[in-house]
């Protein structure tokens, strides 16, 4: 990790791998991921943690499967969310976006629980920011 202020337009910048994020920092034991992203993710699970988005540029859906039913969100630019832990969800970003997720390090983009990855998803803890 960086001892120096990383500017996130930099950072997405230096790839170009939709829904592959990259690691820019840590936090105690979480990561902070970029990511850009555009069409669609999977349904997928967290079961013992919850997952922040904040949207850095574009827009961003996440819907969700709650007790109460099937339910959208939509995030503009500057906008944050958590998804409860054990809350099945998918994202996704019809025009593309780029966005900002805390979770704990080790995480696996595609929950504990998932539809089958197709190709465009990344299936990871993260990758290492290229310097």
């Amino acid at each position: 990790m960086s001892h120096e202020p990383i500017l996130l337009s930099d950072a997405l910048a230096s790839f170009d791998a939709l829904w592959s994020p990259r690691i820019v920092t840590r936090v105690n034991d979480y990561d902070v991921r970029i990511a850009k992203v555009e069409g669609e993710h999977i349904w997928h699970v967290h079961d013992d943690t919850d997952e922040f988005f904040l949207v850095i540029d574009g827009e961003l859906h996440i819907s969700l499967r709650e007790t109460e039913g099937e339910r959208t969100v939509l995030l503009p630019q500057g906008a944050v969310f958590t998804v409860p832990r054990g809350t099945e969800h998918k994202p996704y970003a019809p025009s593309g976006a780029a966005i900002l997720m805390f979770e704990p390090a080790g995480t696996l983009t595609v929950g504990d629980r998932h539809d089958e990855v197709p190709d465009h998803v990344d299936s990871t803890t993260g990758h290492a920011l290229d310097p």
